[in-house]
């Protein structure tokens, strides 16, 4: 019943490059016995998070925004500001993003594992 383990070390790695790679080894689309209903086995294990990199000016530019649900109420803030709160966050996030959205998403990003 268990699959892999990745251990995948993000130091000087790009941030959309090492997400997309994450994405798919959830997916469980590097096994042999692949299938889209099933949620896979493999689980990925990150470390050195803090020393992702990121290319162009997206670390000053780039830009998340988010709705609270209240009437005006969108808010915003840069990469910068989310990642040296807290750098995790932002890996999962985009981990996140990348996955399907279907019931199988909240099953996969639980194998995902951030030190």
């Amino acid at each position: 019943m268990c699959g892999m383990e990745y251990k995948i070390d993000a130091t000087n790695k790009k941030l959309g490059r090492l997400a997309s790679e994450i994405a798919v080894i959830l997916q469980g689309k590097k096994e042999a016995s692949y299938e889209p209903r099933l949620s896979g086995k493999d689980t990925v294990i990150v470390e050195n998070v803090g020393k992702l990199a990121f290319s162009g000016g997206k670390f000053e530019k780039k830009k998340y925004y988010w709705h609270t649900g209240y009437m005006g109420h969108l808010r915003e803030a840069t990469l910068k500001e989310l990642f040296t709160k807290n750098p995790a966050n932002v890996l999962k996030m985009s981990v996140v993003r990348m996955l399907p959205k279907n019931s199988l998403n909240s099953k996969r990003i639980k194998r995902l594992i951030i030190k």
